[in-house]
């Protein structure tokens, strides 16, 4: 009995972990920007609120969250940088590098067709720079806390100029005002964009855990049959 017990109580390991492989890979991949990188050609002044240390962008449920931590705290740049935004480029299918023709010339790889500017008033839009329309982002879709600062996108919001939602091109960078290129204070990647991790509908992981434990189920029934 023991003999015929081993390789059917081997099959729930098995099963299960050709299940999880199949899972949506949810891990974020985040940016990792160093602290203290301003940009050289940048004439604001240089407050670790303005400073990205990191950004990320996911997408699910019919919207992009995106997520950035500054060096220091943001809600204090109200007074001290009251003209401070914070940017996020987004490149969907027909995005150009705006910046190399500016003075000073700067953002080499940044391309974008559009731009979610967040203010820290809570006024903030999603600008289509090809069309010249102005979407005002609701205020509840914009969350400051310490040092981080998360906006929620709907995709209704950035229609595709040639790219899927899940290849949008994506940069952020911090400006102390509106101005030249001499007031964006970082770039969050350097040179590039990225793209957005997309996280699994709850009805797909609902899916899976069944599936789970359905197998789990189906290998100890075997066991004990055996």
């Amino acid at each position: 009995m023991s003999a015929r017990s081993a390789p059917h109580a081997s099959l729930v390991p098995a099963s299960l972990a050709a299940l999880l492989l199949a899972a949506p890979n949810t891990a974020r991949a985040t940016i990792i920007d160093p602290a203290g990188d301003f940009l050289p050609t940048y004439t604001g002044p240089k407050n670790p609120g303005l400073d990205v240390i990191s950004a990320d962008v996911t997408l699910g449920g019919g919207q992009f969250v995106l997520t950035a931590t500054m060096a220091g705290q943001i809600a204090p740049l109200a007074s001290s940088v009251p003209g401070a935004l914070y940017v996020w480029g987004v490149d969907r299918g027909a995005g150009t590098q705006r910046f190399v023709a500016g003075t000073p010339s700067v953002g080499a790889g940044v391309s974008f067709d559009s731009v979610l500017i967040l203010r820290l008033t809570g006024a903030s839009t999603f600008n289509d720079l090809l069309t010249g329309t102005s979407t005002p982002l609701p205020a509840a879709n914009l969350q400051i806390n310490g040092a981080t600062i998360t906006a929620e996108l709907p995709v209704s919001f950035a229609p595709s100029t040639g790219l899927a939602a899940q290849s949008y091109g994506f940069n952020l960078w911090p400006r102390s005002g509106a101005g030249g290129n001499d007031v964006i204070a970082d770039f969050a990647p350097d040179a590039a964009v990225f793209t957005a991790t997309q996280v699994p509908e709850p009805a797909s992981l609902a899916l899976l855990g069944g599936a789970v434990l359905g197998a789990a189920a189906f290998g100890r029934r075997r066991t004990s049959l055996a």
